[in-house]
This record gives C-alpha cells, structure tokens and sequence, in this order.
C-alpha cells in the first residue's frame, strides 16, 4: 500500500449526496483575494523576471505594486459589481497597509489567514514554530477584526504532516489548502473534524499567469469557461459545486488585466438567479449545517 494522509476517503462523485446551497442554487461561487506582503531583500516571493542578486527591486516592487495600486482597483470592480470577498491575509498588511484592510473590513468581506507574510513557508519548520506562525497570524486578526479568523490558507499552500491538526487545535473550522474535489470534504484531525474547502488551484492568477504565462484575455476565458461549464453540470447531476476564483491584486490588478477580469466578472453576476455569491466562510456555516453524511 502508498502512504496514505489518513484525513478523508476516496468518495466517488456519481455517488454524492443531493443538496443545494441557499436559494436553492447549486453552484456556489466565491473570490479568494490574497493580500500579501513580502520581505524586502530577503525570502520567497513569485517573479516578474528571474531574479537577482538581493535586493531584488524589480520583483519586490512589482509585488507591491498590488497593495499600493491594483488591490484598490480590485475593490473598485467589486462594489461595481456587490460581489463579496473572502480576503487571504499575511498579518504583516496590518503594518504595511492597514488602510487597505480596513477597506476590506468597512465593505464586511471575510478576513481568513494567510499566514504573515508570503516570504516565508510553514511547512519547513518543526512543530512548534508552524504552531507559533498560526497562533501569531490569528492573534493579529482577531486584535484587528475583534474576532478570530475561522479559515486557514497556507502560504504558498505548504503543508506539514501536523498542518490540519494544528489549525484545528488553534480553533479554525476550515481550511483552503486541498485542491482535490469540486465540494467540501470534512477532514480527520487529532482535534475532530476541519472541512476543506476547494481553493483554485486552475482558476489563479498565479499558476494561470505567472507560471503557464496566460494571457490577460486568455485567464477571462477560463473563467467563463469554467463557469458555463459548472452551470451545464450542476443542472445534469444535480451535485452541488463549489468555484473559486483566486486573485493577486499584484496580478490581476494591473489595468489591462483587470479590464478582462471585468467582462468575466461581470457575465458571471448577471447570472445571479442561478449562482450562490459566497465567502468561503459562508460556505463553511451551510455544509456544516447539513446533515450528518451529506458533505463527504
């Protein structure tokens, strides 16, 4: 036999329970944005161009490019179009740019964690130092937000065998970091149950732009796509489904790929009379509000 993570069992889709979100709709969509600051001169961070020798400025000021400029772009498309947010946040923004987490806060989007900074990765660390970067993350949240997150993404979606235990044991209900189905899945850990919630790992900016180099137009596509698809088959099978879409302002906030994301968006809005406008906290609250054996 393969090792195996022991957290939840291979569950056939044909075979899934029926069920819908709020409104009866069977398609919940929900928008991921990742708000991220990264250390200057030092530790990891995605690339424009290769980078240099440190202090790498090319990179390091293209990233925060998204928290000085395109994050405030991105919120003006989101009132444009009242769709909510689940904001993934580095702690480290309360610092470096707390008026834009306030933005966040005043439009009563969800704060999840994100760890403190995207310079960093939990899953190389031992035991009690990954226990002390949620624990110091979740306490910045919840001083600024006058409550504890209640979902958890990785930076850099790394994991260590003792990840899920621990979120569970700081008190989180879900986490983002498992790309593997289209619906909740509940997770064993040594603290009860966590549900994952999928996280796209196909409709983001990162892997879509940075890594295969997509195009602006090319990434607007996939969205359509993705979701006429996902209309098509919720109303076939009737199996509930879960779409997110993962921003980077430092990304997608640049103009002309903001102007794509517009048209996506926006076609993905009309459609409001089939389409649960989610946070992934929200979606959380409904699955764990189903009966027991419905959500895998």
């Amino acid at each position: 036999m393969l090792p195996h993570h022991g957290r939840f069992a291979y569950h056939p889709w044909p075979d899934r329970a029926r069920y819908a979100w709020p409104g009866g709709a069977k398609l919940a969509v929900y928008l991921g944005v990742n708000l991220e600051h990264f250390a200057f001169g030092e530790g990891l961070g995605a690339e424009l161009a290769p980078g240099g020798p440190q202090p790498d400025v090319l990179n390091h000021a293209w990233r925060d490019y998204g928290n000085r400029v395109g994050a405030w772009r991105l919120l003006e498309l989101l009132d444009q179009l009242g769709l909510p947010a689940t904001v993934l946040l580095n702690a480290a923004l309360y610092d470096h740019a707390p008026q834009l987490v306030a933005a966040h806060r005043a439009r009563g989007d969800e704060i999840a964690g994100h760890g403190r900074t995207n310079s960093e990765r939990q899953s190389v660390l031992p035991e009690a130092a990954e226990r002390r970067l949620i624990a110091e993350s979740t306490a910045a949240i919840a001083r600024h937000e006058g409550r504890p997150p209640r979902g958890w993404l990785s930076p850099w979606i790394a994991e260590s065998h003792a990840t899920p235990d621990l979120l569970a044991e700081a008190g989180y209900a879900y986490t983002l970091n498992w790309c593997m189905d289209d619906q909740p899945v509940w997770m064993a850990t040594r603290r009860g149950r966590l549900l994952a919630i999928p996280y796209p790992q196909e409709l983001n900016d990162i892997p879509a732009i940075v890594a295969r180099k997509d195009g602006a137009e090319q990434f607007a596509a996939m969205i359509r796509a993705e979701f006429e698809e996902r209309l098509e088959q919720v109303a076939r099978d009737g199996v509930a489904q879960v779409m997110g879409i993962a921003l980077h302002p430092y990304i997608i906030g640049h103009p002309y790929r903001l102007r794509a994301l517009r048209g996506a968006l926006a076609a993905i809005a009309a459609r409001r009379d089939a389409v649960w406008f989610a946070t992934a906290g929200g979606i959380h609250d409904h699955a764990a509000g189903l009966p027991e054996g419905v959500v895998p």
